[in-house]
């Protein structure tokens, strides 16, 4: 398993190895900007195919099971589905796909590329170098355990969620928060700042 990016600091930093690090697997940090390119020829090593933790699904569940930590066996994961609904609804095609996370432990979202996409940080580097003008949307990632979560989805099960703003606003700044992050600026920074102030001012309302 690897991570591609351009600071192995922030690399170490990333909520996509929050799973691997708590089941004890390691992942090899690529910093420099050619890894990215000799990845694209070189899948596997010593019989071994090399993957991007921030591309396809984790299915950290098949991994090291016997070192699984029994307090995260104890953790209690909501039922997003109306959350998740809620979510695609107000992003629309801005992601490609909104689901549950086993990679997350301790951060709320991730972004990451669906299975077959280009790599996130690939992605990255092409567009810096004008070799690529639209990227791909990619899959949000909720971790079904964290309190922002646990909160917003038992939200979206009351009725007339649908024209909920709290909902509508979080939903567009997970997607920020996600971006954020991994290095990148909210897509419209003017409204990440509204959409925060609004939900701060609710939460310190009396």
């Amino acid at each position: 398993f690897y991570i591609a990016g351009e600071d192995t600091v922030k690399l170490a930093q990333s909520p996509h190895l929050e799973g691997f690090k708590a089941k004890g697997v390691e992942v090899l940090l690529l910093s420099d900007h050619v890894d990215e390119f000799w990845l694209q020829h070189i899948t596997e090593y010593e019989g071994m195919p090399l993957k991007s933790i921030t591309r396809g699904a984790a299915d950290l569940d098949q991994i090291n099971p016997d070192k699984a930590n029994p307090d995260e066996d104890k953790r209690e994961e909501a039922d997003l589905s109306a959350l998740i609904a809620a979510i695609k609804l107000e992003l629309g095609d801005t992601v490609k796909d909104v689901r549950p996370s086993n990679r997350l432990t301790g951060s709320p979202v991730c972004l990451i590329a669906d299975e077959g996409d280009m790599d996130v940080n690939l992605e990255r580097l092409l567009k810096r170098h004008g070799q690529l003008e639209h990227g791909t949307p990619r899959v949000l990632e909720l971790n079904p355990s964290h309190a922002i979560i646990t909160t917003l989805a038992e939200r979206a099960k009351a009725e007339n969620s649908g024209s909920d703003d709290l909902l509508k606003d979080a939903a567009h700044l997970l997607l920020d928060q996600a971006r954020i992050v991994e290095g990148e600026t909210p897509s419209e920074p003017s409204e990440f700042a509204r959409r925060l102030g609004a939900v701060m001012t609710r939460a310190f309302a009396p």
